[in-house]
């Protein structure tokens, strides 16, 4: 006998459907926000540090996830996953927010701090653009307890997500002394 409730593939199905569409909207968004400034005396600077913290807070639930999964407390895992893809949530709307909203800050250092920090957006921003729906359907497998499918695809997932997590505040503060 299993130690998790049964599998829910009727409901994997419907909220597989729903990551897709998310995904498209997410994809649309960034895609739309350079090209659309929304013009707002609404002041939103407090959103790039704001973020940092909430990417820093999805970091330290997808560590502290592992380590319940690692000691087969899988009930524990599920809440700082769902905590995880719910602050996840929180940072994109802010994300896109603030793209929508404000400027782009341009990147003001020099020589290789300059490159590094290049190479780390460009990393962060790829991989969390490619990750996206892979994160989606990995937490709707195991939402819906589709155990063994959650595993086979958590193993590559996870890494990559850990890493934008990361690299998200790390951008931030690089940027930091850049806004006006």
């Amino acid at each position: 006998m299993s130690k998790y409730p049964p599998s829910n593939e009727a409901l994997g199905k419907k909220l597989t459907l729903v990551s897709y569409a998310l995904t498209a909207i997410a994809f649309l968004s960034v895609g739309l926000m350079r090209r659309v400034k929304i013009d707002t005396t609404i002041d939103f600077s407090f959103i790039p540090p704001l973020n940092a913290l909430i990417n820093t807070s999805v970091f330290v639930c997808l560590l502290v996830a592992f380590y319940f999964i690692r000691k087969g407390e899988y009930l524990q895992h599920r809440k700082f996953m769902v905590t995880a893809i719910v602050l996840s949530g929180l940072f994109f709307v802010g994300y896109i927010l603030y793209h929508f909203t404000t400027t782009e800050t341009a990147y003001c250092g020099d020589g290789i701090m300059k490159t590094i920090y290049y190479i780390i957006l460009f990393s962060h921003i790829v991989l969390a653009g490619l990750s996206l729906p892979f994160i989606l359907i990995t937490f709707v497998r195991g939402y819906t307890y589709q155990i063994a499918q959650h595993k086979k695809i958590a193993r590559w997932v996870y890494p990559i997500w850990l890493y934008v997590a990361l690299t998200g505040p790390i951008t931030y503060l690089f940027l930091k002394p850049c806004y006006l």
